[in-house]
């Protein structure tokens, strides 16, 4: 478990081999025994593992039982936001404070399993970056798995990152991969296809998949709405944050052409006819297309200008590693 990046040491500055990140929300029934089972996959694979708990506002409890886990075994740790954030914020958190060299993310509600834990490494070890949980036979209602299907099939086709499963929080990282992403809304759900942008390998595995047993799920049907609309926003960062103008400038000509095309029809029965009146809405709105072509075109050719700027500051590449002195 090799890593070009070297983590903060964990407990007498003994380095860390893996950080399994649990974000929850209203999940104290689940806690004792999650720990329980991820510490016997530390146990069995000769790991020096933690487990770091993200609070995002529970109301219910759980930090208590997490405040007990963590006296219990210096193993556990735990951040606690003031209120609910979200889960990509806990993500985030949890990448920024995770100490070891590998990362595993899993839903708190032990319908993710902790034995998948050695084949997401077995996968990682194979030379990729990251590893997505695949839950091929799924214990959710046919309301929640029609959504998903679709949800991911789309995803796929537009994002160009073959994964079944995008959703799936079981999901495993190398260090460096985690420290190129940068979560906010709810991007957690393209993970992999934000890696992938940054030119790391992206993998997939089956895993097993639990019907819930406590609590109920924190997520509604708004939660595919918001899905599609940041999938707008990752194609917006991935596809062409370097390049503005490819897309407001083929928007713009399209709409000029377009526009040109109707003033151009217009002058020649004009010319044949004499007479236009009876088209003159037609005039107006291949003007208003003109109109607007140029403004996507300004809009655009403003927007190279600040990419333009900002990887001056910042390298829009990535380096895997140097050979040589």
């Amino acid at each position: 478990m090799n890593s070009g990046t070297e983590p903060p040491g964990g407990k007498d500055g003994v380095p860390v081999d893996l950080t399994v990140v649990v974000p929850l929300l209203n999940e104290k029934e689940t806690l004792v025994e999650l720990k329980k089972r991820v510490v016997e996959q530390f146990d069995a694979g000769g790991w020096n593992g933690e487990i770091l708990f993200i609070d995002d506002g529970s109301t219910d409890g759980s930090i208590d039982v997490i405040e007990k886990l963590a006296k219990e075994d210096h193993r556990v740790r735990a951040i606690r936001f003031r209120r609910n954030f979200g889960k990509a914020a806990g993500l985030d958190a949890g990448f920024a404070a995770a100490r070891g060299r590998l990362v595993i993310t899993m839903d708190a509600d032990l319908q993710d399993d902790p034995s998948e834990i050695p084949r997401l490494i077995a996968k990682l070890d194979e030379g990729f970056d990251v590893v997505s949980g695949w839950k091929r036979i799924r214990h959710d209602p046919i309301s929640k798995r029609l959504p998903s299907k679709l949800f991911n099939f789309v995803t796929s086709l537009f994002t160009g990152v073959n994964l079944h499963d995008f959703n799936c929080g079981l999901k495993a990282y190398r260090r460096e991969a985690i420290e190129e992403i940068n979560l906010y809304g709810e991007l957690h759900r393209y993970i992999p296809a934000l890696a992938a942008w940054r030119g790391f390998r992206i993998g997939e595995i089956e895993v097993t998949h639990h019907a819930r047993r406590h609590g109920i799920s924190k997520y509604g049907a708004a939660r595919f709405i918001h899905g599609f609309l940041d999938l707008i926003t990752v194609m917006l960062l991935t596809r062409f944050t370097l390049k503005p103008l490819h897309l407001f400038g083929m928007i713009g000509s399209l709409l000029g052409l377009f526009g040109m095309v109707i003033c151009f029809y217009l002058v020649g029965v004009k010319l044949h006819f004499g007479d236009i009146r009876g088209r003159s809405p037609l005039l107006l709105f291949g003007v208003l297309l003109i109109i607007t072509g140029f403004q996507f075109l300004s809009t655009g050719l403003l927007a190279e200008m600040l990419a333009s700027r900002r990887e001056g500051a910042k390298r829009g590449y990535t380096v895997e590693r140097t050979l040589g002195h």
